[in-house]
């Protein structure tokens, strides 16, 4: 089962490793005995489906750690093995999806409109002439 990243990437399920181990999250006492929690790890560097510019978009980002060139995902929030494991892909993926998005534009500066400034001025004008109306004036 491949995962879908976009509509003309996808991650093959060979590229993604799993680990199970017993979670500490909710689960009574079967927590006890059931390895449900979920880790997974894709190595960015080996992977065939991304290009060597993506691989490069995902390892300049600071928004993911990456370990080893990996992105390492661990999920414990459900109860059964099986619904962790359709979280943690998903998690993947959204972050895959954000780590490949296009930087945005720098925005280019501009002077403040003449209307503008006015407008500012006098907003701060009325503003002071309203606190100084509140005050009281005692004449000795």
């Amino acid at each position: 089962m491949n995962l879908r990243i976009k509509t003309n990437l996808e991650i093959p399920a060979n590229e993604i490793q799993w680990r199970f181990s017993r979670s500490s999250g909710a689960g009574g006492q079967n927590v006890n005995k059931t390895e449900s929690r979920v880790e997974i790890s894709f190595n960015v560097a080996y992977s065939k489906a991304l290009s060597p510019y993506q691989k490069y978009m995902i390892s300049v980002r600071n928004d993911v750690k990456l370990i080893n060139g990996c992105i390492c995902i661990a999920v414990q929030d459900k109860r059964t093995q099986n619904q962790n494991r359709q979280l943690a892909l998903s998690r993947l993926a959204s972050t895959l999806r954000e780590l490949l998005k296009p930087p945005p534009k720098n925005r280019r500066e501009t002077m403040p409109t003449r209307s503008s400034h006015r407008k500012r001025v006098d907003s701060k004008k009325k503003r002071g002439e309203l606190k100084r109306n509140r005050q009281t004036i005692i004449d000795f």
